[in-house]
Protein backbone atom coordinates (compact mmCIF):
# COMPACT_ATOMS: atom_id res chain seq x y z
CA UNK A 1 0.00 0.00 0.00
CA UNK A 2 0.99 3.74 -0.49
CA UNK A 3 1.63 5.42 2.42
CA UNK A 4 1.69 9.24 0.67
CA UNK A 5 -1.90 8.34 -0.90
CA UNK A 6 -5.45 6.14 -0.91
CA UNK A 7 -4.99 2.83 -2.03
CA UNK A 8 -7.81 0.88 -3.73
CA UNK A 9 -8.63 -2.38 -2.89
CA UNK A 10 -11.23 -3.72 -4.61
CA UNK A 11 -13.94 -2.18 -7.27
CA UNK A 12 -16.80 -4.00 -8.26
CA UNK A 13 -19.72 -3.91 -11.24
CA UNK A 14 -23.47 -4.74 -10.81
CA UNK A 15 -23.58 -6.15 -14.41
CA UNK A 16 -27.41 -5.63 -14.24
CA UNK A 17 -27.59 -2.09 -13.30
CA UNK A 18 -24.01 -0.65 -14.41
CA UNK A 19 -23.40 0.19 -11.08
CA UNK A 20 -19.88 0.26 -9.69
CA UNK A 21 -18.56 0.25 -6.21
CA UNK A 22 -14.82 0.24 -4.39
CA UNK A 23 -12.99 0.11 -0.86
CA UNK A 24 -10.36 2.51 -0.19
CA UNK A 25 -7.89 2.75 2.53
CA UNK A 26 -7.10 6.58 3.02
CA UNK A 27 -3.40 8.11 4.01
CA UNK A 28 -2.70 8.18 7.70
CA UNK A 29 -3.66 5.95 10.57
CA UNK A 30 -3.98 5.08 13.45
CA UNK A 31 -7.30 5.37 12.86
CA UNK A 32 -7.12 3.64 9.95
CA UNK A 33 -9.76 4.26 7.46
CA UNK A 34 -11.73 2.63 5.57
CA UNK A 35 -13.36 4.58 2.86
CA UNK A 36 -16.43 2.79 0.12
CA UNK A 37 -17.91 4.18 -2.78
CA UNK A 38 -20.91 3.73 -5.04
CA UNK A 39 -21.37 5.14 -8.32
CA UNK A 40 -18.48 7.99 -7.46
CA UNK A 41 -20.12 8.92 -4.42
CA UNK A 42 -18.73 8.37 -1.15
CA UNK A 43 -21.12 5.87 0.56
CA UNK A 44 -19.34 5.38 4.03
CA UNK A 45 -16.29 5.31 5.95
CA UNK A 46 -15.17 3.60 8.76
CA UNK A 47 -12.42 4.01 11.03
CA UNK A 48 -10.72 1.26 12.70
CA UNK A 49 -7.76 0.58 15.16
CA UNK A 50 -5.40 -1.71 12.92
CA UNK A 51 -4.83 -1.82 9.72
CA UNK A 52 -6.02 -5.62 10.09
CA UNK A 53 -9.08 -4.82 11.45
CA UNK A 54 -9.59 -2.55 8.05
CA UNK A 55 -9.11 -5.10 5.76
CA UNK A 56 -10.95 -7.75 7.13
CA UNK A 57 -13.82 -5.36 7.23
CA UNK A 58 -13.35 -4.36 3.44
CA UNK A 59 -13.36 -8.56 2.53
CA UNK A 60 -16.19 -8.80 4.23
CA UNK A 61 -18.21 -6.43 2.35
CA UNK A 62 -16.84 -7.46 -0.46
CA UNK A 63 -18.06 -11.37 0.01
CA UNK A 64 -20.86 -9.96 0.84
CA UNK A 65 -21.41 -7.99 -2.77
CA UNK A 66 -19.89 -10.72 -4.57
CA UNK A 67 -22.55 -13.19 -3.33
CA UNK A 68 -25.12 -10.23 -3.87
CA UNK A 69 -24.26 -10.88 -8.22
CA UNK A 70 -21.71 -7.94 -8.24
CA UNK A 71 -18.53 -9.20 -9.81
CA UNK A 72 -14.92 -7.93 -10.40
CA UNK A 73 -13.94 -4.96 -12.62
Amino acid sequence: MEAAGSTVLWRLLKPATRDRTRAVILPGGPPFTLAFFANEEMDRVENYDTMELALFRSDEIKRSLLSDDWKED
